[in-house]
Order: C-alpha cells, then sequence, then structure tokens
C-alpha cells in the first residue's frame, strides 16, 4: 500500500499550532500510511521540528514580510511552494485568507478548509476545493479535529481526547537550575500578546506568596520582562527565568508540577504537555479556546465573551480574585502529590 503524502498549512501562532498539532497523534493511530508535512511561520518550527509523526517542516515568512514590507520574501516562499512535490491533499486550519492562497499555492489534487460561515475570513473558503461547515464559536481543538476527520475520514471521535499523550518534543532536556527538588515547582506566566489578557502583577506576586512552592516566572519580550520585575519586587523569592527559546520553553514547561497563566500559548504548553494548568480567562471564552481536564483548570471572568467579536476593551480578568487562583493551583498540587 502507497503511503498518502498530506501537507497541513497552520502558520501561526503559538497556542493555535498548539490546539492543532493534537491531530497528529490521532491521524498516525489510525493510518500509519500517511506521511504529514506541516506549513508554519519560521519563528514556530521549533514546535514541529522535532515531532516523530511529522516528516517535514515547512517554513514561511510571511510575517516577516509583512513588517519589513518585503516583496522578495513573499516570492521566495511563493517559489518554495511550488516547487514541493504534489500531495494527495493539502488542509489549511488556519481558515485566513494568507493560509488559504498557500494552501493552493502548495502543487496538490485537493485542497480542504473551512466553508464561508466557519472561516475566521470568509474569502479563505473560495482558495478550498472541498469545505467544511462547523459554527466558528465552537471548541478550537474540535474544530481542528472535525476537519481533518472530514478529510482523512478517519473513526476517530471527538472523546479520544481526554486520553491524548503529551505531543511537545525538544531537541533535548535543559536543566534549569532555578527548579527545587525538595518543593513543587509552578511556573507562572505574567505576559500575553494582548494588554486585555494581562493578569495584574500585584495579583501575581500575592498569589506566588500564597503557594507552598518554587516560583518560577518567564517572559519572552522586553514588556513582560519588567512585568516579572516588578513581581519580583513584590515577591523577591520568585525566580526569573533568562529569555528562552520555544525548545527550551518546551523542556521547562514538561519539568514543572504546574503552569498558571492567562489565554496564551506558553499557557496551553501544559495542556499539550499533560502538566496541570490553570488558565485565566477574561475577553476571550475559555469554552472555546482550551479543552478543560481534571489536570488542566480554567477560571473565566463574569464578562460575557462573544468569540465573533472580541471586546478590546474587556480588561474583566483583573477582578478574578486571587483566592479562587489559589484554590484551584493548590488543588492541582495537593493531588498531583496523591
Amino acid at each position: 500500500m502507497a503511503f498518502m503524502r498530506i501537507a497541513i498549512v497552520k502558520l501561526s501562532a503559538l497556542g493555535d499550532i498548539i490546539h492543532a498539532m493534537v491531530v497528529l497523534q490521532f491521524i498516525k493511530k489510525y493510518n500509519q500510511k500517511i506521511l504529514i508535512d506541516w506549513v508554519i511561520e519560521e519563528n514556530y518550527k521549533q514546535l514541529l521540528e522535532y515531532h516523530p509523526e511529522v516528516n517535514k517542516v515547512h517554513t514561511v515568512n510571511l510575517k516577516k514580510a509583512k513588517n519589513q514590507m518585503s516583496l522578495s520574501l513573499v516570492i521566495d516562499d511563493y517559489r518554495k511552494l511550488r516547487k514541493l512535490e504534489v500531495y494527495d491533499l493539502v488542509i489549511d486550519m488556519q481558515g485566513l485568507i494568507k493560509s488559504a492562497i498557500l494552501s493552493r499555492i502548495i502543487p496538490s489534487k485537493i485542497t480542504y478548509g473551512f466553508n464561508r460561515t466557519s472561516a475566521r475570513e470568509k474569502i479563505a473558503s473560495f482558495f478550498y476545493t472541498k469545505t467544511f461547515k462547523i459554527g466558528y464559536e465552537e471548541n478550537v481543538i474540535k474544530r481542528n479535529f472535525e476537519l481533518v476527520n472530514f478529510a482523512l475520514n478517519l473513526p476517530y471521535n471527538f472523546v479520544d481526547l481526554q486520553y491524548k499523550l503529551p505531543f511537545m518534543f525538544s531537541s533535548q532536556t535543559y536543566k534549569y537550575l532555578g527548579l527545587s527538588n525538595s518543593k513543587k515547582n509552578v511556573l507562572i506566566i505574567p505576559g500575553a500578546s494582548h494588554a486585555t489578557k494581562l493578569y495584574p502583577v500585584n495579583k501575581i506576586a500575592r498569589l506566588s506568596k500564597l503557594l507552598d512552592a518554587k516560583i518560577i516566572i518567564i517572559w519572552g519580550s522586553v514588556s513582560e520582562r519588567l512585568l516579572a520585575e516588578e513581581i519580583k519586587t513584590l515577591n523577591p523569592k520568585v525566580i526569573i527565568m533568562d529569555q528562552l527559546s520555544l525548545n527550551q520553553l518546551i523542556s521547562l514547561v514538561g519539568q514543572v508540577d504546574l503552569v498558571i497563566g492567562p489565554d496564551t500559548g506558553p499557557t496551553h504548553l501544559a495542556w499539550a504537555s499533560n502538566i496541570p494548568s490553570v488558565t485565566l480567562f477574561g475577553p476571550t471564552p475559555g469554552y472555546r479556546n482550551t479543552l478543560p481536564s481534571e489536570k488542566n483548570k480554567i477560571i473565566e471572568s463574569k464578562s460575557n465573551v462573544n468569540p465573533l467579536k472580541i471586546d478590546s476593551k474587556d480588561y474583566s480578568i483583573q477582578e478574578i480574585k486571587v483566592e479562587e487562583v489559589f484554590k484551584a493551583a493548590n488543588n492541582l498540587l495537593i493531588e498531583e502529590m496523591n
């Protein structure tokens, strides 16, 4: 039996890619005769280049091209994708105009994607040869599952996710001097892509004092580094890590006992690694943007969130009580000890 060759297009961002990657183990579970390539933004290639179920990772530089207003980078991406061997099918899991165009550029017999009412950008649907309908407000992981199921006609069910295996792989296991051998290690993520997702630093500091654990803070930008330093000013016992590569971040998350953070990529890494987590939601819908489990808890603000129109002025995450976060986190730490 010949191998089926497929390409998955999911370009960015960190959390979105993680929510798509989970399908890989289920594709391979039901059909070992599928070779899977992935098209991704260059910045995120470390997420997939060590994944055992991915055959090849093809990178593009659309974000860099936009920032630099570089037509030559766009042309380079076009030429690179056009030279790929013909795939049996391409699946665009992003649903944006740019990802849809890329999916069509890649040589293939069939291109799958979300239909007009399901895609994030409706025009994207016109670039696919076959489309799938599922509500945009549905859970993002379920949307990914159902689209792949539609394209490959596999017998898996969404409930299979409760039995998922960890699916983050780094080039090596990094040893971190800040980790404790005697106490639980809790990773707290203060940063996020939007200010409305940030939990107040004074509340993070209070939480870090309440937890009987080694508290580690990570950051990815200068502004996030400043947040980390504010927290350390309020609680000198916290450890601020050096800036980490994606490989190092994946390795670190796999070594801690608990991750606490907002709706952002590094927090979702915990879910992908089967590491306990508490994810805080304010302006974004918790029911849609993650998949709670016994290990992975969510706490939502009282905001009435519309997934079709996110409120850029919704700072309701700031109203989540420290005591509520502590209770959820402490319960998870206790469960890990039993």
